[in-house]
């Protein structure tokens, strides 16, 4: 066995994925021939200007984007080691509900679901009663200090930081082994990025491994394990 290979939970191998833009008959690169490796536990940082690729290697893990070339070999702990660019889809529903979360910082809901209902609904797919959904949204939200006013509100109408700090309670909550952060801290204050800091720190020494881009330097700093830089999407 290659040495550190039993503590790999994720490996990407020369990931590479492109847009076509039919109308103006022109190819986008989204990113080229990535590689590298997360450890569980471990926290790795990617940065890079907008446009540079980093949301397209998140997406592409999640299986947002279906990338042209590569591998995405995860270490599941339902399906052992697997490409998620080559998964079933059922495996990648699967995947989503029990072991890999996702932070946008874009929230998307069912119309009419209310805020309490969406991070209640996280808990009660891991298999918990309603009553410790509950319970457990409750505290979250909580935290989050999102108004108690706005629990039963639909959040279309939310801004975008309440929008935000309600997609990263809906994640967190269910303390996923492998949790994808894109810009979780976009359009919050410094007082809710330390909210967000604090579940990060809590869910790191839990063992959630995490994959997170960012524009905030200065948040990552002291959290990330490693971190890797992006331009015109490649490593730099």
């Amino acid at each position: 066995m290659t040495p550190g290979i039993e503590n790999r939970l994720l490996r990407i191998d020369h990931l590479s994925k492109e847009f076509t833009l039919h109308h103006l008959q022109r190819k986008i690169r989204g990113c080229e021939e990535i590689s590298f490796t997360v450890n569980h536990g471990e926290f790795v940082g990617i940065t890079g200007k907008s446009g540079s690729g980093k949301s397209t290697i998140l997406k592409s893990i999640y299986r947002t984007y279906l990338p042209q070339r590569g591998e995405i070999l995860y270490d599941s702990e339902a399906f052992g080691e697997i490409d998620l660019s080559k998964a079933s889809e059922q495996e990648i529903i699967y995947l989503r509900q029990y072991e890999i979360g996702y932070v946008s910082q874009f929230l998307r809901t069912m119309p009419r679901t209310t805020a309490k209902a969406i991070v209640e609904k996280a808990v009660l797919e891991m298999g918990h009663s309603q009553a410790v959904a509950e319970k457990e949204t409750a505290a979250i939200l909580s935290h989050f200090e999102l108004d108690e006013a706005l629990w039963d509100v639909y959040p279309q109408n939310f801004s975008g930081g309440e929008k935000l700090r309600l997609n990263v309670a809906a994640a967190m909550i269910k303390k996923p082994r492998l949790l994808l952060l894109d810009e979780p801290t976009a359009s919050l204050d410094e007082h809710n990025k330390a909210k967000v800091r604090e579940l990060i720190e809590k869910l790191k020494v839990d063992g959630t491994t995490m994959l997170g881009i960012f524009h905030d330097l200065e948040f990552m700093q002291g959290l990330v394990d490693k971190q890797f830089n992006m331009d015109q999407g490649g490593f730099i």
